[in-house]
């Protein structure tokens, strides 16, 4: 298993992106190998501050990056030595088998689109994000973000991306999905999920269990709830506003402690052809830890395989 990491990507890059990788060198699978996309100056010499042999890497030299203001799809066209652009044409060539950067996201989902491409049938990738219970594994939810404006088709696809993401990464055998709603009716809901019900509810291809509520979000109704991103943007940031508010009262409690996004890393693409992850650009080392070991957790659980596997029927 080989992880690509974007090293030059991020608010605190090089330093938090190279002392993550050392983090995760120790936690990885005994066949994994990280390949650190960047200057190899700055990570020969990171690596000297913290005693630490850099011969467990393989580096790819680059002191090219893309910007977080930087235009995106310009910036991928006009910068091809760009630590991100050499990651995507390293996925593709499948001298990795996944990449993780806490980029420009613009710029990760220009590369994602045009270099990796959707898989087959795929209407619209998405991206989910994991939200903590009290007992058993996070809930999934999706999508966050990606697609603000959703059809029901492409939603009732996001519940198949789910289910399998919780079943190959989340280790959930038998996911219950359901679509976040104004009410549990059936009737419940504007156009879109009033529709998007319908075919949820005739699909067979997962356990759709009806609507859910927004004060289910931290419940035991289901474990993959379905939303257009921009619903699932907001209740995501609600939750890290949750949790902010948390620290600010110095409440400590160890389950209001798992909303914090360093613990979780990154997030995959689903819906692409290979893995490609996605972290906040404030990330520091532990964070980058947690997006290596998550990438390594898509990579072995064939994620991509069984989503492919999943579109073909």
């Amino acid at each position: 298993m080989r992880i690509g990491l974007d090293i030059l990507g991020g608010d605190f890059a090089p330093e938090a992106t190279v002392c993550g990788a050392i983090l995760a060198a120790g936690s990885l699978p005994a066949d994994s190998r990280l390949v650190l996309i960047g200057d190899e100056n700055s990570i020969l010499s990171i690596c000297r501050r913290q005693n630490f042999d850099p011969s467990v890497f393989d580096i790819i030299h680059t002191t090219e990056f893309i910007d977080m203001g930087e235009h995106p799809a310009r910036a991928f066209s006009q910068k091809p030595n760009a630590s991100a652009v050499l990651g995507f044409k390293l996925l593709a060539q499948g001298k990795i088998d996944g990449f993780a950067s806490a980029g420009n996201t613009g710029a990760m989902l220009v590369g994602a689109y045009q270099v990796i491409k959707s898989i087959p049938g795929v209407i619209r990738p998405c991206i989910a994000a994991t939200v903590p219970r009290p007992a058993g594994p996070p809930m999934l939810l999706l999508d966050v973000g990606l697609n603000p404006d959703t059809r029901p088709d492409v939603m009732n696809q996001y519940a198949i991306l789910g289910k399998i993401y919780a079943q190959q990464v989340l280790n959930v055998p038998a996911p219950r999905v359901g679509l976040l709603n104004i009410g549990a009716e059936e009737e419940k809901g504007n156009l879109v999920t009033r529709a998007a019900y319908q075919f949820m509810k005739d699909s067979g291809n997962f356990n759709f269990v009806g609507n859910v509520e927004g004060n289910d979000l931290f419940g035991d109704k289901v474990d993959v709830m379905v939303c257009d991103g921009f619903v699932g943007n907001v209740m995501l940031k609600q939750a890290e506003a949750f949790y902010t508010m948390i620290r600010k009262r110095n409440i400590v409690d160890e389950f209001f402690e798992r909303f914090n996004f360093e613990n979780y890393g990154g997030t995959p693409i689903l819906g692409i052809n290979a893995p490609v992850l996605i972290a906040h650009g404030i990330s520091n080392h532990v964070a980058v830890k947690n997006l290596i070991l998550h990438a390594a957790e898509v990579i072995k659980g064939k994620l991509c395989e069984k989503i492919k596997e999943a579109f073909k029927e």
